[in-house]
């Protein structure tokens, strides 16, 4: 798990949207989560795969912005939004596996012809059975 400086952190609380009543309208619950990205200090290629993974939750700027609104608590949007910046850093960190180039062999071509010969051979004694009238 990556280490998040909160000076790359910053927060700021809105009002919800969406039903629940009074508290909804009253209480600002609802998490922006600002990540500077750069303050991350990633490599180029994790740097790279975060931009792809948080799509139009990345800024032009370089900024990740989570929003958090599912709790009815300021704690609780607070804690998922940063569980959320952590499995999306996490992920980005995940190098994918190269993948190794294979090829068929020289048997396995000559049965794959073979069939398609075999299966051309029924579709052609399908045709229409001329007479010798």
């Amino acid at each position: 798990m990556a280490e998040i400086p909160e000076s790359a952190i910053s927060e700021k609380f809105l009002a919800g949207t969406g039903p629940g009543g009074q508290n909804v309208n009253k209480v600002a619950t609802a998490c922006q989560l600002r990540v500077d990205v750069f303050a991350l200090g990633l490599a180029p290629d994790a740097y790279r795969r975060l931009k792809t993974l948080a799509g139009s939750r990345m800024t032009s700027a370089g900024e990740l912005v989570i929003l958090a609104r599912s709790f009815r608590t300021q704690e609780a949007n607070r804690a998922d939004a940063r569980a959320r910046l952590n499995e999306l850093v996490d992920a980005a960190l995940v190098r994918p596996e190269r993948r190794i180039k294979t090829r068929p062999s020289k048997a396995a071509k000559a049965k794959r012809v073979d069939s398609k010969k075999a299966r051309s051979a029924v579709k052609a004694g399908r045709g229409r059975v001329r007479g010798s009238d």
